[in-house]
């Protein structure tokens, strides 16, 4: 694992308990950066805070992305434990399960665009003043492969990965010039608790799709978004930086 230095940076990630976000946060850590764990789960939120041996550096906050008020109250308790927010990672996610758009429920569609859309615009809506304050961030919001090709029997998670890179794009533009950066990464899958709300076949699709013929590690995610998240990355914002495998076309 190559050194990255976040030494006095403090990181809040979404979706933190487990996974890819659970990965980066192991990262991170071992990178210098304090930081606070956004999940859903409250059990596996404890359980992520006791296995990272937390020293004072990572703290956990039960947090429902998709409600104004939950977001503002997980900032304000991340800037009480820390001072500061420097990096936010939103990697929070749902697949929604599959099916053809039309066998979809509007609810399930309407549930996966908020958690993945509507959750980051959300919390960088309530983090970015802070960060513009101290002339200082970066925003790594966790897209898709899906976002840009567009799975079939997925158009929910699809959309709203397509809309998390508009997003991406557009406030990197509107933050250029005072030191926040905005990048977005799209992997392929990943073989993580995700996969338990997909079908089989679903499955056997993404990984036939990649041809490295296997799916994405956890730990290779980190490796990128926490260079993204570092000080080294300097001029690239609204910017998508491919994790798919050799999938990716463009």
């Amino acid at each position: 694992m190559n050194q990255l230095d976040l030494n006095q940076r403090v990181a809040v990630i979404t979706g933190g308990a487990q996974g890819m976000g659970y990965a980066t946060a192991q990262r991170m850590l071992a990178s210098g950066a304090a930081v606070a764990l956004w999940d859903i789960d409250a059990q596996r939120l404890a359980q992520a805070k006791e296995t990272l041996k937390p020293s004072g550096k990572v703290i956990t906050a039960v947090v429902e992305l998709t409600d104004e008020a939950s977001v503002e109250a997980a900032t304000q308790a991340t800037l009480a434990a820390f001072g500061r927010i420097d990096i936010l990672v939103n990697n929070a996610g749902i697949t929604g399960g599959n099916g053809t758009t039309w066998e979809l429920a509007p609810e399930v569609w309407r549930r996966v665009i908020e958690v993945n859309l509507v959750g980051p615009y959300l919390t960088s809506r309530a983090i970015v003043p802070h960060m513009v304050k101290q002339g200082y961030g970066r925003i790594v919001n966790i897209a898709s492969v899906a976002g840009k090709e567009g799975n079939p029997n997925a158009s929910h998670y699809s959309a709203s990965k397509a809309g998390l890179i508009g997003l991406t794009k557009s406030l990197g533009k509107e933050l250029a010039k005072t030191g926040v950066l905005v990048n977005a990464v799209t992997p392929a899958a990943a073989k993580t608790a995700i996969f338990d709300s997909m079908k089989q076949e679903h499955i056997d699709f993404m990984l036939s799709k990649i041809p490295m013929g296997r799916f994405l590690q956890v730990d290779e995610a980190a490796s990128l978004i926490g260079w993204l998240a570092s000080e080294d990355c300097a001029f690239s914002t609204g910017a998508v930086f491919d994790l798919s495998g050799g999938r990716a076309t463009y």
